[in-house]
């Protein structure tokens, strides 16, 4: 008998797909007949008739956790999670999913993979974000700063450690990790950054000021200071919204000591980006 590397698992499902809250459902009466501890997120678990434990984001505290869903599905819970997060098996069921690992189909072979521990793990770098010295989330993505108002350009003034390096006009800045440097920040026209590369990418956003995307090295510190206006909007992987408003806002960036992993089967960051993002290699 093979012994399970997991005890426990938490399942985390897109709400607002029938399909995504059956498969969750199916998987923690799964996983139960297996022997393992399960908990399910209570807003799942309010639409299925299950055993399993019903737990908020923000408690799950389990050995692994499984997501249903899309990208979106995988950031918003590891903004919610404890730290330090559990491993995280994605199945698909986004519009991209470009982050997930394997296909609704082959979910329960993934699982039986994943307790024999036939798998790997890949850590993500997170950004530290904190607004006039105040802590927020990690970003496992990105932080978009831009205007409170809408329609508001941001002139802002850029340092790297403590150096200034340039003011900006724009619409606003994204600051992505190696990560997030295949969203937004792509579509702004920011580079792709290989995922064993150090660092992270600062990309205007309709930018009045002529420059292009920054790389900058993983210890580095960028702290962004609005001049103008008074009041700035940062968000972090597309869910959580801070505003920030004194004479000075002023975001500071730098890597996080917490890091997301994921577990795959292979090494496959490049055959995701062709096949999922339609980037075409020679």
């Amino acid at each position: 008998m093979v012994k399970q590397v997991f005890k426990s698992v938490g399942l985390v499902a897109r709400y607002d797909k029938k399909q995504a809250v059956e498969l969750a459902k199916e998987l923690a009466d799964y996983l139960s007949n297996k022997g393992l501890e399960v908990c399910i997120e209570n807003t799942i678990a309010k639409k299925v008739d299950t055993p399993a434990k019903k737990v908020p984001l923000k408690n799950m505290k389990t050995d692994f956790i499984i997501t249903i869903g899309g990208d979106g599905t995988i950031l918003r819970t590891c903004l919610a999670v404890p730290d330090p997060e559990p491993p995280i098996l994605a199945v698909n069921m986004g519009v991209r999913g470009f982050l997930t690992e394997v296909e609704p189909k082959d979910a329960y072979n993934a699982v039986d993979r994943t307790l024999k521990g036939e798998f790997k793990i890949e850590k993500c770098a997170k950004l530290a974000v904190s607004a006039d010295g105040k802590a927020m989330p990690d970003a496992l993505n990105d932080v978009v700063i831009s205007a409170g108002e809408p329609s508001k350009i941001l002139y802002t003034q850029i340092c790297k450690d403590d150096e200034p390096i340039l003011k900006c006009q724009a619409d606003g800045l994204i600051l992505s990790t190696q990560t997030g440097s295949t969203g937004y920040s792509l579509s702004a026209g920011g580079p792709v950054l290989d995922p064993e590369v150090e660092t992270f990418v600062l990309t205007p956003i309709c930018s009045l000021t002529v420059f292009r995307s920054i790389v900058f090295s993983a210890d580095s510190k960028v702290t962004i200071e609005a001049i103008r206006p008074k009041e700035v909007l940062a968000l972090i992987d597309g869910n959580y919204r801070e505003v920030v408003i004194s004479k000075k806002p002023t975001l500071t960036i730098t890597r996080s000591k917490n890091v997301a992993s994921f577990i795959r089967f292979k090494d496959d960051f490049y055959h995701r980006l062709q096949s999922r993002l339609l980037f075409k290699g020679t």
